[in-house]
């Protein structure tokens, strides 16, 4: 999923894809603001078919957990605050 995640993500910041890693944020990509989080997101549910939570969006800070928020919801596992 990391992969996905990472061209989706570099397409969307308008950067190299092996500037985009796991640990990549806000921090530490330049165009990534809040705005761009929003679009990262409805880009993600765009292309995987489904709806993020509030609770989704709030752990995703950084590429490898946007990853495993987006594995979760594919694998149609519910958020804590969902069950």
């Amino acid at each position: 999923m990391l992969p996905q995640v990472r061209a989706i993500a570099a397409d969307l910041f308008g950067v190299a894809e092996d500037a985009i890693g796991a640990e990549s944020s806000p921090e530490t990509v330049e165009g990534w603001d809040s705005i761009q989080h929003l679009n990262l997101v409805l880009a993600l549910e765009e292309r995987f078919g489904f709806q993020l939570s509030p609770e989704d969006m709030d752990e995703m800070r950084t590429v490898g957990q946007i990853a495993h928020v987006v594995e979760r919801r594919l694998q149609g596992v519910a958020t804590p605050a969902e069950k």
